[in-house]
């Protein structure tokens, strides 16, 4: 059996950043999958469930009701290895495209103080697994150390 291609990426190289992982094409359009790494793999400590829970409540909430993206949003959820989410959007997209709405999403999870969206027992399967101060860390954190700096060594998926 082949192996897909986000298996054929070394995770020894890759860091923090924002990829295009792929592109599929689907009736007349394409489906921009982006790689929303948030911790360096085989480094650091992978994120927990409970802030990675609440990140994916806040950004699912935030990017579904974007002004501009909303409708073009197929997805957002955690990776299985904990070291960052995948977003899907609807169009031909470059890394470069949205790091404007990436830095606009991970400023709202990073300053939100509020109720987590979607964090009770009759919206969510396990709504008790959340942590908000942990999701507003590593959201501040990924500003500061990729977002804020980014360059063109994270505008493209390393092969």
């Amino acid at each position: 059996m082949e192996k897909i291609t986000s298996f054929t990426i070394d995770h020894i190289k890759l860091q923090p950043g924002v990829y295009v992982s792929r592109k599929d094409k689907v009736a007349a359009g394409i489906i921009t999958t982006f790689d929303l790494r948030i911790t360096s793999p085989n480094e650091e400590p992978v994120m927990n469930t409970a802030e990675m829970h609440t990140m994916e409540h806040l950004a699912a909430t935030f990017l579904r009701n974007h002004a501009e993206y909303g409708e073009k949003t197929i997805y957002f959820g955690p990776m299985g290895c904990r070291t960052g989410f995948y977003l899907l959007l609807a169009g031909d997209y470059e890394s470069k495209d949205i790091v404007p709405l990436m830095i606009e999403l991970f400023e709202f999870i990073r300053d939100y103080h509020d109720e987590v969206p979607g964090a009770s027992p009759k919206d969510c399967g396990n709504y008790l697994d959340m942590n908000l101060g942990m999701a507003n860390y590593l959201a501040k954190r990924y500003l500061d150390r990729t977002l804020y700096e980014i360059d063109d060594a994270h505008l493209i998926y390393p092969q």
